[in-house]
């Protein structure tokens, strides 16, 4: 399940080679919704979703990168970068790359507060924005394998509503208040779970593993959120059109293949909501395939790829001030992004995470003699030191808006990417050999809590034993810190 972790959007550090020095967070700000532009006019926009696999390096990193070029697609979510996010981006050569969400664009990025990991913001324009939010759900138990062993239908609906229902809540919920501003959303990912539109009684024995219907309950939430699965907007029959995404026949690898007896499915998918209409649809994979758009030899994950493209009409951001980086070594630039009321006076002071900006802000500029509503401003940190701060947008007189609050952690310098995930494994184990006893996400965070108990993935309690907790990194198995402990009784 995804952890609805609170946020701390900007962190500034020392640079070292060997070890993180002490962190500076900075802390964004939010506050009601503005009005939709009356300038703002439909645009054409490309999402491509993409599993690389294990970060895309086992079979050919260039193919990957190569696969993303020829779609010709505007943002791309991507699966299992595993640290390769921004190696994507430098061998695309875009100018925008989110490693929280796994997301690559050609256009600017936003991490707004309350985010939390959840969705960033795409803008398409000055104050013209839409939202992105980008899941890979829990894989294992596979609901197709236990259709295909015979599980009956209330088993595995059951699993489902267990598993992987409850890790699209936070999407779910983000969209939802997304939506209320006329901000259109787009749910890309690896759901782990086919579409229910796949899985009707009509298409019982078209694939050896559909037995059965199957109202898959991940694909009916979505859709009773408002979403429309845009694959099968363009192609509304699941027997001309399969969309399959997973297996795809790639290169043999020498430690993990999908079995030609695996069930194929489509499970990747792009979710439009709100003013977003689907115009187009493909799937992206290996030679020989049929139905797909085109090939790349050799194809270089296990997914294919799939992207949509929509005819999208962006809402108005709320007003908010939000830091481009979240890490960042002292001496390099603080870029802070912001959509303001325009109203005259306004400004954005840094301060000490809690500090008030009259009387303690380290630095302050004017968002411009125009008074814009929109646009970037460039921090030095050369006389900072490490530690917390906060970005405030204040109103001219000196009226601040509002803060993020901040909270104690027991985590810090993480590198905050999308899938980070702490393991409980056996006391000293090799997370590359050893399988983890209990999991769960950071919340792609720097620096965070989460307890460990029964709400983590895993058996619970777990017994007297010596054990060790990692810290691994982007659905990985690199690990990043570790800690020991004992359980006793």
């Amino acid at each position: 399940m995804l952890s609805p972790f609170a946020d701390r959007p900007w962190v500034v550090r020392r640079s070292s080679v060997l070890v993180l020095a002490p962190i500076l967070v900075l802390a964004s700000l939010l506050s009601a919704p503005s009005a939709r532009s009356a300038s703002t006019a439909p645009v054409e926009l490309k999402v491509l979703e993409f599993n690389i696999e294990y970060g895309g390096v086992h079979v050919s990193f260039d193919k990957v990168v190569e696969a993303i070029r020829r779609s010709r697609a505007d943002v791309v979510a991507i699966e299992e970068a595993q640290g390769h996010t921004l190696a994507l981006q430098r061998a695309l050569g875009w100018p925008y790359a989110s490693p929280r969400l796994q997301i690559l664009s050609r256009y600017p990025l936003i991490d707004p507060p309350g985010a939390d990991g959840v969705y960033v913001f795409v803008q398409l324009a000055p104050g013209q924005v839409v939202a992105i939010e980008n899941v890979h759900l829990p894989s294992n138990p596979y609901g197709p394998f236990e259709v295909k062993q015979g599980e009956t239908k209330r088993s595995v609906l059951e699993l489902e509503r267990r598993l992987r229902l409850p890790a699209i809540q936070p999407s779910l919920q983000a969209a939802e208040s997304l939506g209320a501003q006329e901000i259109p959303v787009f749910l890309t990912g690896d759901f782990n779970a086919p579409s229910w539109r796949d899985w009707t009684a009509a298409m019982v024995g078209e694939r050896f593993q559909i037995r059965y219907a199957v109202k898959w309950p991940v694909s009916v939430a979505v859709e009773n959120a408002g979403f429309v699965d845009s694959y099968r907007h363009v192609y509304p029959s699941p027997r001309r059109h399969p969309g399959l995404t997973w297996w795809a026949a790639r290169p043999h690898l020498p430690f993990w293949n999908p079995g030609k007896y695996a069930p194929q499915d489509r499970i990747d998918i792009i979710y439009a909501l709100g003013a977003a209409e689907a115009t187009a649809a493909e799937v992206i994979g290996e030679a020989g395939a049929p139905g797909l758009a085109y090939t790349v030899t050799p194809w270089p994950s296990d997914h294919r790829a799939t992207a949509s493209t929509f005819t999208v009409t962006p809402g108005a951001p709320p007003v908010m001030v939000a830091a481009d980086e979240r890490l960042v070594a002292i001496g390099d630039d603080v870029h802070v992004t912001f959509h303001a009321p325009g109203g005259g006076g306004e400004h954005v002071a840094i301060v000490p995470a809690g500090g008030h900006p009259a009387s303690e802000g380290i630095a302050d500029q004017s968002t411009g003699a125009t008074d814009p509503t929109d646009g970037t401003l460039t921090f030095s940190t050369d006389t900072w030191t490490s530690g917390a701060y906060e970005a405030v947008l204040i109103r001219g007189g000196g009226q601040e808006l509002s803060r993020i609050p901040f909270f104690d952690v027991s985590w810090q310098d993480a590198r905050g990417e999308r899938w980070d995930w702490i393991g409980v494994y056996k006391r000293g184990r090799d997370p590359l050999i050893a399988y983890y006893l209990l999991w769960t996400y950071t919340g792609s965070t720097i620096a965070g809590s989460t307890p460990i108990d029964e709400n983590v993935h895993g058996p619970w309690p777990l017994d007297a034993g010596k054990y060790s907790v990692y810290l691994l990194r982007d659905d990985g198995y690199r690990l990043e810190a570790r800690a020991d402990f004992t359980v006793t009784g």
